[in-house]
């Protein structure tokens, strides 16, 4: 299970271009929140040391627990519902095991993912089958449920997306996909026309303000529309290089408090705001970059598991990252999704970093694939 690698083999780029973008968010939450760099200091640890452990055990004998992961996601969700949960400004995503609190949705992510690429590994001959096509539909039900009954939309679309990323990779025929586009799209838009009107009931109230606030945010401006307004106010003022880390410029945003909780979905202001345009495009870039990395780690795997473990890691990050950015430029309506490594968060932070752990190892495993069938040592 354990076993020995050339340290020349480890993706140390990957592990670059992830501690940069960590570092970046320590610092634009310090500055945000001062009390709560620290923890995300520690998260940054934790994470680090999650990453290298797991990095070293092969993949191929950890998802031999596929199953468990499937089920240890689903009771974690579960527990939300639970006495257990903790509620915090209208949602209940957080539970409390042993003192510790945490968001069971972030892990479900890397859980999901890891489950995935066993099941469909395990039937890959079959995936194009009715049977196993409904049957990956049926078990990402349960989770995406859960979740949404939070309520969390934001992190329902996020998995969904990842979902669809996986069954593609696997190996879903084109046909097949063309199909599911060819109905999917016109009910995407007949779904949104729905929803903008006064009587809809297909999603809560505070999600068709929260789009009609994106559709006409002049009408929305002191209200929903506020907080978004005033992020796509912070990035534009930075202009080039940013008014300075933990600026006390008075007409500050940040400094302002026109912005609830910027260390979490708005933290991309706060960086604009700071450090200007240099510093929004070098997140852009290091999450472009991050992405892209898992890609290249997944087209050269030695298995279908291991390129639906990096490639499934590719899309949260890349999709995650550009929901969020999107959201506080004013691309897309609110939603509460954090930017990948830089938000504040434990959960994610770790959980994010323990899925970059199964991706090295995907990397490394196809090269000590490559060395050993070449006779190398």
């Amino acid at each position: 299970m354990l076993k020995q690698y050339r340290v020349r083999d480890y993706d140390f780029k990957l592990i670059l271009l992830v501690i940069l973008l960590t570092i970046i968010g320590i610092f634009a939450v310090g500055s945000a929140e001062q009390s709560l760099q620290k923890t995300q200091m520690t998260g940054f640890i934790f994470g680090c040391f999650f990453m290298i452990v797991i990095s070293l055990f092969d993949y191929s004998v950890l998802l031999k627990l596929n199953w468990l992961f499937y089920i240890g996601s689903i009771f974690l969700l579960f527990l939300v519902e639970t006495p257990l949960g903790v509620t915090t400004n209208g949602a209940q995503r957080w539970i409390i095991l042993f003192g510790i609190q945490f968001q069971p949705s972030e892990t479900a992510k890397i859980l999901l993912i890891l489950f995935y690429a066993q099941f469909i590994m395990k039937h890959r001959e079959k995936l194009n089958s009715i049977k196993i096509i409904v049957l990956c539909c049926l078990l990402i039900v349960p989770p995406l449920a859960l979740i949404y009954r939070q309520p969390n939309l934001s992190t329902t679309i996020v998995l969904s997306i990842v979902f669809c990323v996986i069954m593609f990779v696997g190996g879903i025929s084109w046909k097949l996909v063309t199909g599911v586009l060819a109905v999917l799209i016109p009910a995407v838009v007949i779904a949104f026309s729905i929803v903008i009107q006064p009587e809809q009931t297909l999603i809560h109230g505070y999600q068709q303000t929260r789009i009609l606030s994106w559709l006409y945010p002049e009408e929305y401006a002191t209200t929903e529309a506020y907080q978004q307004l005033n992020s796509i106010m912070a990035i534009g003022s930075g202009q080039l290089h940013g008014k300075g880390y933990k600026t006390n410029v008075i007409s500050s945003v940040k400094n302002g408090n026109f912005i609830s909780e910027p260390q979490t979905d708005f933290i991309f202001a706060v960086i604009g705001e700071e450090f200007g345009f240099v510093g929004t495009c070098t997140v852009i870039i290091l999450i472009i970059l991050i992405t892209l990395e898992c890609f290249l780690v997944a087209r050269k795997a030695r298995d279908l598991a291991g390129t639906i473990i990096a490639t499934g890691m590719a899309g949260l990050i890349g999709f995650q990252g550009f929901l969020n950015i999107g959201v506080t430029t004013g691309m897309l309506p609110t939603t509460g999704v954090t930017l990948p490594f830089v938000s504040y968060g434990l959960t994610s932070l770790v959980s994010l970093y323990i899925g970059i752990g199964f991706v090295l190892n995907v990397g490394l495993q196809c090269r000590k694939y490559k060395a050993e069938e070449r006779g190398w040592t």
